[in-house]
């Protein structure tokens, strides 16, 4: 665990920063030799970056397998050794010489592949979308529905029942009759009255 902090450590500092300033300052003076010397590095330490991905799964067991890393990142940048000049002259160029119009047409070929695939899902993912929204108001719109109908007819009635105003017109005819008949024997009964007090005077 000490050994891959330390060569996490190593890499970062010396195999990333140092040789990242580095490249900045060939690029603000515009040292055609500098920059070229640090182009040749980015290329050797992508590979080694790619390398080192799968190399830490399987060889991590190895025997001073971090302490190769940190060995390798020096020999790369010491300008002794020149190990990043050495292998891009000795192996890369020449590799990538030989098989760049199969590159080229590779990352041609992946280009439209990817294209045509993120047109394609794109489609299919606004179809997915549109056919969600269709869906989420078809049912907003049959819950809806489904409460109106809930409410019956008597209770409807009784809605309008209660708010209703008394009605103004003429009383019915029976009701009449019912007060005339009433009323008689009071009339009667007061004229008796009448009668009988004026008849002791």
């Amino acid at each position: 665990m000490v050994s891959w902090i330390i060569s996490r450590l190593v890499v970062l500092i010396f195999g990333t920063l140092y040789p990242a300033y580095y490249s900045y300052k060939a690029v603000k003076s515009k040292d055609i030799k500098e920059y070229v010397k640090w182009m040749m590095y980015w290329i050797i330490f992508a590979l080694f970056t790619t390398a080192e991905t799968f190399t830490d799964i399987f060889l991590c067991w190895f025997p001073f397998y971090y302490e190769l890393k940190i060995a390798f990142v020096a020999w790369l940048l010491s300008p002794y050794t020149k190990g990043s000049s050495l292998l891009y002259r000795k192996f890369v160029h020449p590799t990538l010489s030989s098989k760049e119009k199969e590159i080229d047409d590779c990352l041609v070929q992946a280009k439209d592949r990817s294209y045509d695939a993120l047109v394609h899902y794109g489609k299919r993912g606004l179809n997915v979308a549109a056919t969600a929204a269709v869906m989420a108001a078809s049912k907003g719109q049959g819950a809806l529905s489904e409460r109106l109908r809930s409410f019956s007819m008597q209770d409807l009635s009784t809605i309008r029942g209660d708010g209703a105003p008394a009605p103004s017109g003429p009383p019915p005819p029976g009701s009449g009759r019912a007060s005339g008949k009433h009323g008689q024997p009071k009339m009667s009964r007061s004229a008796s009255e009448s009668a009988g007090s004026s008849g002791t005077a």
